[in-house]
């Protein structure tokens, strides 16, 4: 899929390969040395990509992408672009290397954090109150589902990424906690617990720095996650010795899943630990990377290369949160929006802040179709894949080979005007518009219908509002009549009814003339923005939008 594509990826604008090239810039800088250094600069610069690499061993292991999950709220869509955009990042880097480079996606669910805040969104919530401050894999499922609530949000993770055909691999934090994954990183840090507080303890309070230590010790007693000081640390057992919650000296030992890490500890173990080369974070975590940088140093790693996205927000413009469940969930946009214009919408200005709710769907949905029947024209034009089309990135470089002959606003609105309550009826128009189209020759085109349904039931029809005409508009409206009765019976022709259309509304003086459009999407549909009214009619029908205006101008839609 990637053979060929390396001149055109060095090239490429998107920011996806521009991370690419700042990841591979520091496999080069990390793995090789000096003159290897120099020797894979020039045999890539050249275009020998399989040169380079089958000459370098060391280029040989994987690169390691990851991403994270907090378990301890169920996964919405923010979830979604942890793993959507650095699998990005990694189609770009694989066709910047022609996949002569190996690569690895790990989805590290942090399964082994105390919970702490009871999310709002969840049944039995006293289920929770019960076991807070336990790991969240420890924590029951007040969904009665699985053996814990860690579990039960990891496994709606992972069903949705595999809906996705994600190819990730999901890591537990509890079982590389208590399966020893991490255990020789947690005795280095042990060892080196001093150099690791002088580190954080200037980024805290003062009343935090007093009782601050990196190891957040398991209660033996209680299974819970304390907040307790390091007491005593007992270097020959691996252990340290802290306060318990009925107040005696225990001791517990740093491995096999006796403490939890504090997070930007944690974080910094994690990409020693795992060998992680590329992760992404959000804009509120700036500082706190450059703090797990400087801790992934001093326990022998070498920090990743990282890049910071905008937040979502919901429609009130405050940030969505898994414990609040506010914004969208991944199966209500999956209800609303084809999964393409959710992947889209990640791709779309990554460092820019982006409302995510249900209004954007439509519009998200529209500009990827859009896309790509750009990226299918310009193809077809200079014979070259088109890598910085964000269609490109969606399908992670295997576009398919048809969109969609008709947008999903045209869809939303056909299904108003039409009163359309099922698929088949829709299909009624849209085979005798698209002659020989099926559900099975248009794929992309019947789900469409699906998503279109479901959103006008849900979001359109309630909020629909006609009106009668002014007298203006009427006087326009009938004179739009008469044009469209004057044209060739059955016609199909999207841009000569919408020349008519134009024509009447200059004729009758309308200035801004979408103050026109406006009033035939108000008394005709019921709403305020449409589609391009000509290629509405067009797929509608000539005679059908005759009869629409006919049933406005009696007051008929009013009335309905």
């Amino acid at each position: 899929m990637y053979e060929g594509l390396s001149h055109l990826a060095r090239q490429a604008k998107s920011w996806p390969f521009e991370q690419a090239r700042s990841l591979l810039e520091r496999i080069l800088r990390v793995r090789l040395t000096d003159a290897e250094r120099d020797l894979a600069a020039a045999l890539i610069a050249q275009g020998k990509v399989d040169e380079a690499i089958a000459a370098l061993p060391a280029l040989h292991k994987p690169v390691v992408f990851q991403c994270g999950y907090g378990a301890s709220g169920l996964p919405h869509m923010g979830t979604f672009g942890e793993a959507a955009r650095p699998t990005m990042v990694r189609n770009a880097f694989r066709a910047l290397t022609e996949d002569a480079i190996p690569t690895r996606l790990i989805v590290f669910s942090d399964d082994m954090d105390g919970l702490r805040k009871i999310p709002d969104n969840v049944p039995n919530r006293h289920i929770l109150e019960e076991d807070h401050d336990k790991p969240v894999t420890s924590v029951r499922d007040p969904f009665g589902e699985y053996e814990s609530f860690g579990a039960h949000n990891n496994a709606r993770l992972r069903a949705f990424l595999d809906g996705f055909g994600f190819d990730y691999e999901f890591m537990s934090s509890t079982a590389c906690y208590r399966g020893g994954r991490f255990d020789p990183m947690l005795l280095r840090a042990l060892e080196r617990f001093e150099q690791i507080q002088a580190v954080m303890l200037p980024t805290l309070g003062e009343e935090r720095r007093a009782t601050y230590s990196p190891f957040l010790p398991i209660s033996p007693k209680t299974g819970r996650v304390l907040q307790a000081p390091t007491l005593e640390r007992r270097l020959d057992r691996g252990a340290i010795v802290f306060r318990d919650e009925d107040g005696a000296l225990t001791e517990v030992p740093v491995t096999g899943g006796g403490v939890k890490m504090q997070w930007r500890p944690d974080w910094a173990m994690r990409w020693t630990a795992l060998e992680v080369d590329y992760e992404m974070s959000g804009k509120d975590l700036v500082d706190s990377v450059k703090v797990s940088n400087r801790i992934c140093r001093i326990l022998g790693g070498e920090p990743p290369e990282g890049f910071h996205y905008e937040l979502f927000m919901d429609e009130h413009n405050q940030k969505i949160s898994k414990s609040k469940g506010n914004g969208l969930t991944m199966e209500q946009w999956l209800r609303y929006g084809a999964p393409e214009s959710l992947a889209y919408y990640m791709q779309q200005s990554p460092k820019s802040a982006k409302r995510l709710y249900f209004d954007v769907i439509p519009k998200a949905t529209d500009e990827y179709l859009q896309q790509l029947d750009a990226l299918h024209r310009k193809a077809a034009e200079t014979d070259e894949p088109q890598l910085d089309n964000p269609a490109w990135h969606v399908h992670g470089g295997a576009p398919p080979a048809q969109g969609s002959p008709v947008s999903f606003s045209l869809m939303l609105n056909l299904v108003s005007a039409a009163d359309a309550s099922t698929k088949e009826i829709l299909w009624g128009f849209l085979a005798r518009y698209i002659p020989g189209a099926t559900p099975e020759s248009q794929p992309l085109l019947d789900r469409l219908a699906d998503y279109a349904l479901n959103y006008y039931e849900d979001f359109v029809r309630p909020n629909k509002r006609f009106r009668a005409p002014d007298a203006r508009e009427r006087a326009a409206m009938e004179a739009l009549l008469g044009r469209l009765k004057a044209l060739p019976a059955g016609c199909q022709d999207a841009e000569l009814i919408q020349n008519e259309v134009y024509a009447v509304g200059k004729d009758a003086g309308f200035e801004p003339l979408r103050l026109w459009f406006q009033a035939l999407y108000e008394v005709l549909l019921g709403q305020s923005q449409g589609p391009r009214f000509g290629s509405f009619a067009a797929i509608f029908g000539l005679p059908e939008t005759i009869a629409l205006i006919e049933r406005a101008l009696a007051g008929e839609l009013i009335a309905a």
